[in-house]
C-alpha cells in the first residue's frame, strides 16, 4: 500500500509525487492516458521529420518557477533553448513589436513606435526588478501567502505602492494608453494578456499582461531541447529513481470515502489502490467532486458554488509541418519563438468581443510558434516545424464569419476552422500556405479527448478572471489545495495560482500533505455552511 496515490500524471501530479517521494513517501501514479505528461507532451504525428507539441509548447513560468529550480531538473537531462527574440506583434504595415532577449534591445524597438516607450519600457521592466522575484514567490506558495506576502508589500510600497497595484487592476487596454505613447508597447502588453481568457477592456487584464511581458523579458519564453515532452520525461525519470510507481492506462473511476476521509480509489478496471496518508488529484475541480468523489460526501455550498464554475474559453489548434521559414511581411517576426497575429489592440478587442457573444470570430486572433526557430532540433535546416491556436467560445450561438461552424468540430468544421485560422496568418505572411507539407488539426473536442482535463479544449482550467483566482479558485472559500474530505488535495491548475507549467498547485497541494490537515477546518468553513 503506497502512502499516497496521485490521480494523473499531468505536470502537476508529477512535480506533488516528487516532492512526497522527496520526503520519503512511497507514491503511485494512476494515469488514465497511454503516456504521461497531460498537457507536456510531444510527437511527431505531423510528419516524421518534425517534433510537434501536441499542447503547451513555450515556458516562461517554468523558466521563472522556484518550484521546478528545487527539483534541478538538468540533473535528468532537461535542457532549455530560445529563439534569437522572445515573441513579436507583426503589423499589416510591416511594423512590428518585438520582445528582445535584452531589454535595452527591446526598448529600442518601441522608441521606433514613439520615443518616449523607451524609457517607459525600462521603467516598467526596472519596477519588475524589484518586485518580480518576490511577486512570484508570493504567487507560487499558497493562499494566503504570508510570508512571501510580507515581503512583496515592502516591495510594493517602494515600487510605487498604491500607484503600482493601480496599475495591475487595469484593463490592458487602459494600461498601454497610460504608459506607451505608440502601438508598439501597448501591442506587446495586449497580446501577452490574450493568454489567458482575458479581453484587453477586462479589469486585471493588466497585470497578466505585464507579468507575462515581464517574464518574457527577464526568462525568455524557453522551449526543451527535442520537445515538451523532454519536460515530462525529466519528471518521470527523477521520480522513478526515487522509487515512484508510474501506471498509464489506468483510468481512475472513483475516490474511496470511508468516515468522510479518502483513503484510496478504485480504477476504471475494478481494482482498488489504497492510500495510507493521502490521495491527490491532477483533474479538473467538477471531475473531482462530481465524479470521483459524488455529492453524498460533499457540502452543499461547494455543491452550489460548482454551479458557477466557469471554465475558460475553448481552444482551437492548428499544427504544421513546413518546407521553409514563415514569410512574414514584417521581417523582425522571423526570429521570434512566439507570434501574436492580430490586427493590433483593436483586432483583439474585436476578437475578445466575438467570444463574449458566443460567436466564433471571423478573424482569429492566433498565438502562432515557430519551434524549429526556437529550438533547431525540431526539423531539418531550413525548415520550420509551426502550430498556432485560437480561441472559440465554450458554447456556439453562431458564427461571425461565413463557415456556420456551430461547434460540432465534425471534419468540415474543422478543416474551415483551420483554413480561417490560416487565411489569418496569411494576410501577415503572403505565401505561408504554399510552405504546408503537412498539417494536423485539434478541436477542442479533440483536446479533450487528449486530455481529459482540456474541457472542451479549456487550457487553464478555469478561467484567469479576477472572481475565479486566490481565495476564489476553483470556489469561493478556497484557495488552497485542501479540499471538504480529509486526506484529500486538489493538485491541478483548478487550484491556486492557476493554469500555466510551474508546478505550483502539485508542490502547494504535496506540503500540505506533508503537514497533515490542521488548517483544514479553517480554510473551508466557507463550503461546509
Amino acid at each position: 500500500m503506497p502512502d499516497a496515490v496521485v490521480i494523473g500524471a499531468g505536470p502537476n501530479g508529477l512535480v506533488a509525487a516528487n516532492v512526497l517521494a522527496d520526503a520519503g513517501w512511497s507514491v503511485e501514479v494512476l494515469e488514465a492516458q497511454p503516456g504521461p505528461g497531460g498537457a507536456v507532451r510531444s510527437d511527431r504525428g505531423v510528419h516524421p521529420d518534425y517534433v510537434s507539441d501536441l499542447f503547451s509548447a513555450f515556458y516562461p513560468l517554468a523558466a521563472a518557477s522556484p518550484v521546478l529550480a528545487r527539483l534541478d531538473l538538468a540533473a535528468e537531462g532537461l535542457r532549455w533553448s530560445h529563439a534569437p527574440s522572445v515573441l513579436a506583434h507583426p503589423l499589416l504595415d510591416g511594423r512590428c513589436a518585438v520582445l528582445e532577449r535584452r531589454v535595452q534591445e527591446t526598448a529600442a524597438g518601441l522608441a521606433a513606435f514613439a520615443p518616449p516607450d523607451g524609457d517607459a519600457w525600462r521603467d516598467m521592466y526596472e519596477a519588475w526588478s524589484r518586485v518580480g522575484p518576490d511577486l512570484v514567490q508570493a504567487l507560487f506558495t499558497p493562499f494566503p501567502p504570508v510570508r512571501a506576502g510580507l515581503r512583496l508589500a515592502v516591495k510594493l510600497r517602494a515600487a510605487g505602492g498604491l500607484r503600482f497595484a493601480r496599475n495591475l487592476a487595469l484593463p490592458v487596454r487602459r494600461l498601454g494608453e497610460e504608459e506607451f505613447t505608440g502601438q508598439g508597447g501597448r501591442l506587446l502588453l495586449a497580446g501577452n494578456a490574450l493568454h489567458a481568457d482575458l479581453s484587453p477592456e477586462a479589469v486585471g487584464s493588466g497585470g497578466f499582461g505585464w507579468l507575462m511581458s515581464m517574464l518574457g523579458q527577464s526568462h525568455g519564453f524557453p522551449v526543451p531541447v527535442g520537445g515538451s515532452g523532454a519536460l515530462t520525461a525529466a519528471l518521470v525519470s527523477r521520480l522513478r529513481s526515487r522509487g515512484g510507481v508510474l501506471r498509464c492506462g489506468e483510468r481512475v473511476a472513483s475516490v474511496v470515502v470511508r468516515g468522510a476521509t479518502a483513503v484510496g480509489v478504485r480504477t476504471a478496471g475494478g481494482e482498488t489502490v489504497a492510500a495510507r496518508r493521502a490521495v491527490l488529484a491532477d483533474t479538473s475541480a467538477p471531475a473531482l467532486y462530481r465524479d470521483l468523489v459524488g455529492e453524498e460526501h460533499l457540502p452543499s455550498r461547494l455543491l452550489r458554488d460548482l454551479e458557477r464554475f466557469q471554465w475558460d474559453f475553448a481552444t482551437f489548434k492548428v499544427d504544421w509541418a513546413l518546407s521553409g521559414p514563415v514569410p512574414w511581411t514584417a521581417p523582425q517576426a522571423a526570429g521570434a519563438g512566439t507570434v501574436h497575429v492580430a490586427d493590433g489592440v483593436d483586432g483583439l478587442t474585436r476578437f475578445a468581443s466575438r467570444i463574449a457573444m458566443d460567436q466564433v470570430p471571423d478573424e482569429p486572433f492566433a498565438l502562432f510558434g515557430q519551434m524549429t526557430t526556437a529550438d533547431p532540433t525540431r526539423s531539418p535546416a531550413g525548415t520550420e516545424s509551426a502550430w498556432a491556436y485560437t480561441h472559440v467560445p465554450q458554447h456556439i450561438a453562431s458564427d461571425a464569419g461565413p463557415d456556420g461552424i456551430t461547434g460540432r468540430w465534425d471534419a468540415r468544421e474543422q478543416e474551415a476552422m483551420a483554413d480561417r485560422v490560416e487565411a489569418q496568418v496569411e494576410r501577415f505572411a503572403p505565401g505561408f500556405r504554399t510552405l504546408i507539407l503537412a498539417r494536423r488539426i485539434l478541436a477542442p473536442t479533440t483536446l479533450q479527448a487528449m486530455d481529459e482535463n482540456l474541457h472542451n479544449g479549456a487550457i487553464n482550467n478555469g478561467t484567469t478572471a479576477l472572481h475565479q483566482q486566490a481565495i476564489f479558485r476553483p470556489t469561493p472559500g478556497t484557495g488552497r489545495p485542501e479540499t471538504p474530505v480529509k486526506g484529500l488535495y486538489l493538485v491541478s491548475a483548478a487550484a491556486h495560482p492557476g493554469g500555466g507549467v510551474h508546478g505550483a498547485p502539485g508542490a502547494n497541494a504535496a506540503r500540505a500533505a506533508l503537514r497533515g490537515h490542521g488548517l483544514h477546518p479553517l480554510f473551508h468553513r466557507a463550503q461546509r455552511m
